[in-house]
Formats: C-alpha cells, sequence, structure tokens
C-alpha cells in the first residue's frame, strides 16, 4: 500500500476516534480538572492569537512534564541563540501544561497539541505559522510532521531517544511511521546509539547532540530547604522511590513492612544507644492523579504517614516521627534528591524502561536502579560505570543495597561525589541544540563537523 493510501487511512481512523478522544477528556477532567479546559484547542480551534513580534516564532512541543522540563533548559538557551524570538509550546498532557505555564514570557502563546487529524493538524498550522517547530525526544505523529513539511515548516525531533522495544514498534508499523520519520527536517538524538536506531528508520540528518538533561542546575532554594530539613531530622537518613509506578509501591511498602516487623529498620532495645536511627522512606510517585492512593497504601500497610502537601516551609513535629513521606507536591524533585540519601529508581524494577537518573545525580545523589532501564540504557550504563548508580535485580535487593549504603559511610559519600562528577561531565547539549535550531531556521541544516559528536 501507497504512503498517501496509508495516510488516508489512519487519518480515517483518527477522525473516528474524536468521541473517543472527547469522552477521555471528560473523564480525566474528574480526577485532574486540567484535562476539561481549552478541550476545543485539541481539534484546531483557537481561542488565541498567533503572537506578534518581529523575531521567530519557534514551536516547541513537550507532551508531558518529563519532556517540558528538557525543553525548558533548551529555551533558555535559544532565549539566548535567538534574540527576541517568539514561543509557541503545545504539550499533550495536563501536567505538561502546568509545568508549562512557569516558562512563558510576554507575548508567548500555550496551547494543546492538535489531535492527529489532518483538519486539526491544518488548522493548527494555518492559524499560528510557526517559522520552525521542535519535537521533544519521541512526539513522531505522522499527520503533524506532514503537514509541517507541506506548510515548508522545517521540523526537528530534539533530545531524541529510541529505544530497542521502540525501534521493534516503529518497525511493526512501518507502513505508518517509517514516513512520519522521513519528513523531519531533523533528528538531534542524545546518543549515537539512539542515532543508529534512527537512521535505520529512515530519519534523515540524525546528529548526536547529547541529552538535555545534564545541563538541568538544581533549584538552589529547594537544595538550601532540604539541608533545613535534613538538620531538623537530626541524622536520620532517607530513602527515596523516585518517580515510582504503579505496582512498584506496592512491593516497596512491602519490604518497609517487612524489615518493621522483623525488628531490622530499628535497634533493638539493648543495642539503641549505639544504633543507627531508622530510615525515613520517601515516596514520590510518577503520577500526581496516584498521590492519594500510594499514601492510602502505605496507611493500610500500617505505617505511620505524612504528606508533604500539609505543611509548607518545614515538616510539622508528627511528620517527623513518621514512618515513610509521601512527596505529593509538584516541581519539588531537586527538594526530594538533595533531602535523599539513596535514591531507588521508579520504573526500573517493572518492565516500563526507567526515568531519567539525571536530576539525582545533578543533586549528588546516589542511585539503585533495577532490571529494567531500557528508555535511559546509556545514561543508566554510564551512571554506572562513573559509580553514581547501582543495579539489582528487585526490589528486595534495591531496599538491601540502600540500607547497606547507609551503613557504609565512605561508600556513600565516594558515590555522592560522583553523582555530580558524571552530571557535569556530560553538559553542552543546550547549546548544541539551541545552534541546530538557528540552524534550521537559516536554512543551513545540521552541520556534522560541528553538531555530530557525544559530549
Amino acid at each position: 500500500m501507497r504512503w498517501p493510501e496509508v495516510r488516508a487511512l489512519y487519518s480515517l481512523a483518527a477522525w473516528a476516534a474524536q468521541p473517543l478522544l472527547r469522552r477521555k477528556l471528560r473523564r480525566r477532567a474528574v480526577a485532574e480538572p486540567g484535562y476539561g479546559e481549552h478541550v476545543e484547542e485539541r481539534f484546531g480551534r483557537y481561542g488565541v492569537a498567533r503572537p506578534v513580534g518581529d523575531g521567530p516564532l519557534v514551536w516547541v512541543h513537550a507532551v508531558s512534564l518529563g519532556e517540558t522540563r528538557a525543553a525548558a533548559i533548551l529555551m533558555a538557551a535559544l532565549r539566548q541563540r535567538l534574540p527576541g524570538m517568539r514561543l509557541l509550546l503545545t504539550h499533550g498532557t495536563a501536567t505538561g501544561r502546568a509545568e508549562g505555564r512557569k516558562l512563558l514570557r510576554d507575548g508567548d502563546v500555550q496551547v494543546w497539541q492538535p489531535w492527529d487529524t489532518r483538519g486539526a493538524v491544518r488548522r493548527f498550522f494555518a492559524h499560528f505559522r510557526p517559522d520552525v517547530g521542535v519535537l521533544m525526544e519521541t512526539e513522531v505523529w505522522p499527520n503533524l510532521i506532514a503537514e509541517a513539511r507541506a506548510c515548508g515548516v522545517p521540523l526537528a525531533l530534539a533530545n531524541a531517544r529510541l529505544s530497542e522495544k521502540s525501534l521493534r514498534g516503529a518497525q511493526r508499523a512501518g507502513w505508518l511511521l517509517r514516513p512520519a520519520y522521513r519528513a523531519l527536517t531533523a533528528v538531534f538524538a542524545q546518543t549515537e546509539a539512539d542515532a543508529a536506531r534512527f537512521r535505520s528508520i529512515g530519519a534523515p540528518q540524525v546528529g548526536v547532540l547529547g541529552n538535555l538533561k545534564f545541563d538541568a542546575q538544581p533549584d538552589a532554594a529547594q537544595q538550601a530547604q532540604a539541608s533545613r530539613w535534613r538538620a531538623v531530622l537530626a541524622g536520620r537518613p532517607v530513602v527515596m522511590l523516585a518517580s515510582s509506578r504503579e505496582g512498584e509501591e506496592g512491593e516497596f511498602l512491602g519490604q518497609i513492612k517487612a524489615l518493621a516487623l522483623s525488628g531490622k529498620a530499628r535497634a533493638a532495645p539493648e543495642n539503641e544507644a549505639n544504633a543507627r536511627p531508622s530510615p525515613l522512606w520517601l515516596i514520590v510517585s510518577r503520577h500526581p492523579q496516584r498521590f492519594a492512593e500510594v499514601a492510602q497504601m502505605a496507611r493500610d500497610a500500617g505505617l505511620a504517614v505524612a504528606q508533604r502537601s500539609t505543611w509548607t516551609d518545614a515538616p510539622p513535629t508528627g511528620a517527623l516521627a513518621a514512618d515513610v513521606w509521601i512527596g505529593d507536591s509538584l516541581g519539588e524533585m531537586a527538594l526530594y534528591y538533595s533531602l535523599a540519601d539513596v535514591a531507588l529508581l521508579g520504573g526500573s524494577f517493572a518492565p516500563l524502561g526507567g526515568q531519567n537518573l539525571i536530576e539525582a545525580a545533578a543533586c549528588g545523589c546516589p542511585v539503585v536502579m533495577g532490571p529494567h532501564t531500557f528508555n535511559f540504557a546509556q545514561a543508566a550504563e554510564l551512571a554506572e560505570a562513573a559509580g553514581a548508580a547501582r543495579r539489582v535485580a528487585d526490589m528486595a535487593g534495591a531496599v538491601a543495597a540502600a540500607q547497606a549504603l547507609l551503613a557504609d559511610a565512605a561508600g556513600l559519600a565516594a558515590m555522592r561525589r560522583a553523582a555530580l562528577g558524571f552530571a557535569g561531565a556530560h553538559r553542552g547539549a543546550a547549546a548544541r541544540t539551541a545552534d541546530a535550531v538557528a540552524a534550521l531556521l537559516a536554512g543551513q541544516g545540521l552541520a556534522p563537523s560541528r553538531h555530530n559528536k557525544q559530549p
């Protein structure tokens, strides 16, 4: 089947799915009201005008929270590289949009990504007429990319990653996705392994610019707040389950409960004077809609729970006596990583590909990760090789490894130094990517001698 016919069938399916999308948005809006806002934008109908000004209109699409945080790093570099630029920022999730709102300046516009029907994406491009487009990380939508090409809008996939698992999926749907990848103007890959996979699926102008997240600087105010909290905790160590996913919290809480019942988590009465304080266990779920559920899971396990959302600056006395803290706040990962002595990497204990450990490293927080890190394979391998992370087989091994590190002050300090060194050694992707976007604006494409190398 030829591409025009394939695209026609895909477009028909996307058009027919619109009522299902509206129903899904209504359901999601019950728990997350953001999904009920500006719904018509998703269908290419906008109540905001195209930004005006003399500089170029740069469109950045960051689907969710993680991509938006990476986009923030790129946007700062773009504003330096392209003075006077105007920003069109699009998202697919409520958490992404809430985070993106913080990045806007006067004259910028933020809307939802159009649903991938021909009509919606055509209305999007006709209304906003961006000068260049940047899709963050993994966002490949056939109609969106085809329409950008038809409108002459250079479109790059930035901070791009493609795991072996995702590549196999793209190859299975090659009749639809190969033309979409080929229609991109350029791909700015995180690693050479990612670049090789993009080339194999037909992407053009693939350069290796590095991972934008290495350029993120932890929030200094949050780090200072973490220092104050550590002083209040009076030497009590903190073990964090970071960006956890469904199923992982239950395993983690099961391990904590088993330790408490066995007496290993607390000192025996005869050794109380010389024993280390019992750990404070901190859980930060990846998805905000699950904060309350995770807190209730901890209570159901018979553990004393305190929730970050119930206090402002300093934890109250009751929180200091809790077994488990629930990090039910947004935008405070630097606080949590700076507070933790060890972080267990969420998404890596179930076959979900793991979360990004770079922010933990930038805060000097050692990481223990499970077997599943295929979404961030090279970062995980480099961190392990640098001594900033350790790999274990399962959650039981992770909790045991964390406890062993707490008992090894010298080893823990060495891992902290290694984490900071690892984070600092791979910076520079933001400037390289901003230069590459500017080159696309100038019609120059990707310059291999300048950009196609791993930091």
